[in-house]
């Protein structure tokens, strides 16, 4: 049942993010100043989080790239 919800809860906020209305669908609109974008950074913690519990761990995915620099 907890994956279930990990899941449902990955795929609500993935399809939040590719916002396939274009701005139609906005819980906080971005013409807000300083949170305007507080959804959509919600949003991105929740799917990365998501991700993570099923040991796919993208919140390092520069972090090689950047210490080679």
């Amino acid at each position: 049942m907890k994956k279930l919800i990990i899941i449902s809860v990955g795929m609500l906020s993935g399809l939040y993010l590719l916002n396939p209305g274009f701005g139609i669908f906005e819980l906080i609109p971005d013409g807000i100043p300083f949170i305007g974008n507080l959804d959509e950074a919600s949003a991105t913690f929740l799917l990365l989080s998501s991700l993570a519990y099923f040991r796919i761990d993208l919140r390092d995915v520069f972090g090689s790239w950047w210490r080679q620099k």
